[in-house]
């Protein structure tokens, strides 16, 4: 028996690719690196743009950092050997801890006006190949020139409350607040 598809129904599925092909998230062009030394021996970029963008990086990693109160959570989500004291303490004394910064991503080599600032990448214990931003946002495992979604280039958030157990990538319990 043949079966016959109305007009109406062929255009219904037609707008659903449609719409699910408008859901994909706009990519924009970056660059992540390892390490420092592998963006200077990058060809495509300069020595000074790998160091004041590493630099950026750096700076940010102690604020934006997902912070924990005990390095056992820490290495929950991020691994064993991967998790340090952060620079400073709680606000009742205690020792926060943070992931280690496993690299960073900066702006398009192309530059622009458009062009996004530098920011610290992590891996988590789960799939260590990928970086995440301090936000918990893939942006790949492909290092040197890339294209990452345009919402993993916003600059992360200060973070400065602890998560325990569990809260890079799931919804961890938040309590106390760390003092700077």
């Amino acid at each position: 028996m043949k079966r016959w598809y109305s007009i109406k129904s062929v255009l219904l599925m037609g707008a659903s690719v449609i719409a699910l092909s408008a859901c994909e998230e706009a990519k924009v062009n970056a660059a992540v690196y390892d390490s420092l030394q592998q963006c200077i021996d990058d060809p495509a970029t300069t020595r000074e743009r790998c160091e004041k963008n590493y630099k950026e990086a750096r700076g940010q990693h102690a604020a934006v950092a997902p912070k924990y109160s005990s390095a056992v959570d820490c290495q929950a989500d991020f691994g064993a050997g991967r998790c340090e004291q952060a620079p400073y303490r709680s606000s009742n004394g205690g020792s926060i801890f943070m992931p280690m910064m496993m690299g960073y991503m900066m702006g398009s080599l192309i530059g622009g006006r458009r062009s996004m600032g530098s920011q610290p990448l992590y891996r988590s214990a789960k799939n260590s190949k990928v970086f995440r931003t301090a936000n918990n946002r893939a942006v790949g495992s492909t290092t040197g020139r890339t294209q990452v979604a345009r919402s993993a280039t916003r600059r992360p958030s200060f973070k400065s409350s602890t998560i325990r157990r569990g809260g890079f990538g799931a919804s961890g319990r938040r309590f106390g607040s760390a003092s700077t």
